[in-house]
């Protein structure tokens, strides 16, 4: 071979080697600007129906008793009242109570379990409701404002889920505001989580007693915080003086009052799940169900993300709960009624949780189908 086709021969491999390298590169840049899938981020979109439409139904609380699930909301009606911040538009008097054999299944209204003219110390608006059994007894819990317009939590006792539920004669001593959510941990003890700003009066017990005003911390402060109590053997009253859950975020720092898309307004719930609890609450002004997680009841619990994206009308109230191997979310929405925010519906659909125990998102919002 002569010096002119050796030169050759070398400049060819030297291209076609260079041109393979690049090619390669690019393949590999191409490959890294693909977004990688992350599923923790996942939302997912569900159409739902109202599990009841006879009537207007919120806030619901469901549970497993006797392999049914019973679900414990709130019965809206048009009241006539006004719409304010605090309110006052939702005047329930009542609360049914309602059963399904399956999930999604046919749904059995008990009918009326308590009406508020059975409840001595109250005087208005039968706000979310919550229940829990012990010893083959049921408990109702549920906030009402006193003949003083303040929020208590009361009780009443029966001896089946789905009532007729008999009150105490007077709330619970040391309870206020709203929003009862009870958990049994599986040692056996029962926790009451509750608490709700604006409407639910929270703000004005910062003090440790009730103020008459409405005020708020400054946005660069701590938030306000859900309260906790350990029920009493007797499951009708607390053991022990109510306490404030922290919330933090992702830093280890309480969240801010400023930070409404996720720091605590009302309906906190809490469920256990391999040995983590999960604190979830609505945001709001922001209309989220979100969550925290903590290996205590009684906190810290640390935010982690949003369960359900806003839906139509103002509230967003929510339960969660495991039944037959799988896990639901209970939530309402204003679809029934056409987007009035005070005549809502409950709804149900699977909640699903990711390998590294964070909760899917799920947008379950009709908007677009409301004309």
């Amino acid at each position: 071979m002569n010096k002119l086709s050796l030169y050759s021969t070398i400049l060819a491999t030297l291209i076609l080697t260079s041109c393979k390298n690049n090619a390669e590169n690019e393949k590999v840049e191409e490959k890294s600007e693909v977004p990688q899938t992350d599923q923790t981020n996942q939302v997912r979109k569900v159409e739902t129906e109202p599990l009841v439409t006879k009537d207007f139904t919120a806030d619901p609380s469901a549970h497993v008793f006797n392999d049914k699930i019973y679900i414990y909301p709130s019965h809206d009606f048009d009241s006539g009242v006004p719409e304010d911040d605090l309110g006052n538009h939702f005047n329930m008097k009542d609360y049914h109570v309602y059963s399904m054999d399956s999930a999604g299944g046919e749904v059995t209204d008990h009918g009326v379990v308590l009406d508020v003219d059975e409840v001595k110390w109250a005087a208005r608006q039968m706000w979310a409701p919550d229940a829990a059994e012990k010893d083959g007894k049921y408990y109702l819990y549920f906030p009402a404002k006193d003949k003083d317009d303040i929020f208590r939590i009361g009780v009443a006792v029966a001896d089946k889920p789905e009532g007729p539920f008999k009150p105490r004669p007077d709330y619970i001593k040391g309870s206020f505001s709203i929003d009862p959510a009870v958990f049994e941990d599986t040692d056996g003890e029962y926790y009451m989580y509750f608490g709700g700003i604006w409407g639910g009066q929270l703000q004005r017990w910062e003090t440790g007693s009730f103020v008459d005003k409405d005020e708020y911390p400054a946005d660069s402060v701590k938030a306000i915080e859900p309260r906790i109590a350990k029920l009493d053997k007797n499951m009708t009253s607390f053991s022990e003086e109510p306490k404030r859950i922290r919330i933090l975020d992702e830093e280890g720092n309480d969240l801010l009052t400023g930070d409404n898309d996720r720091r605590f307004f009302e309906a906190a719930w809490v469920h256990k799940m391999d040995g983590t609890y999960y604190l979830s609450y609505s945001t709001g002004d922001t209309h989220k169900i979100v969550y925290a997680t903590s290996d205590n009841p009684y906190g810290p619990f640390t935010y982690q993300g949003v369960i359900l994206e806003p839906v139509l009308g103002w509230t967003n109230h929510h339960s969660i709960v495991k039944f037959n191997g799988k896990w639901y979310l209970f939530f309402h929405d204003s679809s029934l009624s056409k987007g009035k925010t005070y005549l809502r519906s409950i709804k149900m659909t699977e909640l699903t949780f990711n390998e590294d125990g964070s909760i899917q998102t799920i947008n379950a919002a009709v908007q677009d189908s409301i004309n």
